[in-house]
């Protein structure tokens, strides 16, 4: 055999990038920073930034186009739902329409992470604001954070397809949503793309014995959780919850106000959320087969529920990426991860191609900061990556080492902490002359976790002893948060809850 390639290093010139959300929106900050590009241009189909957290409102319980069961990853380019624009209104001026796209907000959705934790680097939260936020405050922070690049950002735009040109650039083809009829495919090159469209677009809801003729004889009773928007919609009915993770847990809560009780919860193990148990909660294993007779269901353990009026996957979402099809080898297959990456962001065979927080159960906006950091630095050439056969060897081992499908990019408390820190060393061992260190180990951090800094670009996020305790306490905070009531709204710090960093270091010290 001959010698492997060289570590690759790259000097991109012009960077595309899918999405505004807080992701791209990050993205594009960092790579701005670098003042290493020509040209950064953010492409977002919507009419604002915010991404998954634009809320929008709909009528109906369940899409009539929602599928059931829903197992396939290799979905179209997003529908839009037209409405009216508020800004005409408010100026008196003509009513403009404008596209907005389904996301799984619901009405009533508090974040389940401490604002302090959550935020980013450089931007404070409003002192009013309550200490696990709701989502309109989340929305106005992301535009605050949003108001020094909207230059970047072509609105009302959707990426139709990305794909690799002889010369090793990408061709992006994209087009206006418009109400009018269809407007012109424009098509433009770049050197590199970074998509950060996000992953809860296309929601997963398992095929189970006797599911699809129970669906075609009741109709709209099984839904997604990406549908969901208060727990007035299932008012009086006898409603089974699938699935204990975040939404499932939050929604359950919820939705136990208003329905028939007790309210049945399905699920396959103990969730990492603190749930409150309750006589008005039945829990129950996996649903093995819907049963037409008596509109009811049997579960693992042979029990049987008769009567059901609404069953709510809360089982989350495939990645999928259909603006990149022609991508071989491809990126997705069953849709529980996302393939050939190398540290979950670059696409190994073409590296110029990056992914921003696909990772889950994690802090996203300071994960986004710190992969966004390493993108801008990688792309701007002031650091290398490993040849391809070496960020092969990362993928397979750690798919040996923390599982794949599903669990690949799970980062459970202290790996998603670690993981941030990582980046951090690896994002500022660059220095300004375009020489960097070595790339990262393969599940360790480089430069032995020192805290370093850069003079170019922007310095990302670098967890300490504190975020550390915080993030491993965040379920059981959010809890004693909940326990308040209407009362958690005045709450603005963790101290009001009982949590008090520096009285628990004293106490280890003492």
């Amino acid at each position: 055999m001959g010698s492997l390639p060289e570590a690759r290093r790259f000097g991109v010139r012009s960077v595309c990038i899918i999405g505004a959300g807080p992701s791209g929106l990050v993205a594009a900050k960092y790579l701005r920073a670098e003042q290493a590009f020509s040209r950064i241009q953010v492409y977002e189909q919507r009419a604002t930034v915010g991404g998954v957290w634009n809320y929008v409102p709909h009528a109906s319980q369940t899409p009539y186009d929602s599928a059931v069961p829903q197992t396939n990853p290799f979905a179209g380019a997003d529908k839009p739902i037209w409405r009216q624009n508020s800004v005409g209104k408010v100026f008196d001026e003509d009513t403009q329409e404008e596209a907005a796209f389904m996301s799984p907000l619901y009405d009533r959705l508090e974040t389940n992470i401490p604002r302090g934790l959550m935020g980013f680097s450089d931007l404070d939260w409003p002192t009013d604001s309550q200490l696990f936020p709701e989502h309109e405050t989340v929305m106005q922070y992301i535009e605050d954070y949003a108001k020094d690049i909207r230059d970047m950002i072509s609105f009302q735009t959707q990426v139709l397809d990305v794909r690799l040109t002889k010369e090793e650039r990408w061709s992006v083809k994209t087009l206006k949503v418009s109400q009018r009829g269809p407007s012109e495919v424009l098509e433009e090159t770049y050197d590199a793309v970074v998509v950060a469209n996000g992953h809860f677009n296309i929601p997963y809801i398992p095929e189970v014995a006797g599911m699809k003729e129970w669906n075609e004889a009741y109709p709209g009773r099984i839904t997604h959780s990406k549908f969901y928007r208060k727990p007035e919609q299932y008012s009086g009915q006898k409603t089974i919850i699938v699935g204990n993770s975040a939404s499932g847990v939050d929604i359950g809560a919820q939705i136990q106000t208003t329905c028939k009780l007790p309210m049945i919860v399905s699920s396959r193990s103990e969730s990492f959320l603190p749930d409150m148990q309750s006589a008005t909660k039945l829990d129950r294993p996996p649903i093995a087969q819907y049963m037409v007779k008596d509109r009811s269901v049997r579960f693992d353990n042979g029990s049987i529920e008769a009567d059901i009026d609404a069953v709510l996957y809360c089982t989350g979402y495939f990645y999928s990426f259909p603006f990149l099809s022609s991508l071989q080898p491809a990126l997705v297959s069953t849709g529980e991860q996302v393939e050939h990456l190398y540290q979950h962001i670059f696409y190994q065979p073409h590296p110029t191609l990056a992914f921003p927080v696909l990772n889950q159960k994690v802090i996203p906006f300071p994960l986004a900061e710190a992969q966004s950091a390493v993108i801008a630095r990688v792309f701007s050439g002031r650091l290398s990556l490993p040849n391809e056969h070496e960020m092969r060897t990362w993928e397979l081992e750690w798919a040996r080492q923390n599982g794949d499908g599903r669990m690949f990019h799970v980062l459970k408390f202290p790996k998603d902490a670690d993981y941030i820190d990582m980046l951090h060393d690896w994002a500022a061992s660059a220095d300004d002359s375009g020489t960097d260190s070595q790339s990262p180990q393969i599940n360790g951090p480089v430069n032995g976790g020192k805290h370093l800094s850069s003079k170019r670009g922007k310095t990302p996020p670098y967890w300490s002893a504190k975020e550390y305790w915080i993030r491993e306490r965040f379920p059981a905070m959010k809890k004693a948060f909940q326990e308040l009531g209407e009362g958690r709204h005045a709450i603005r710090t963790l101290e009001e809850i009982g949590f008090d960093y520096d009285s628990w270091k004293a106490r280890q010290n003492s």
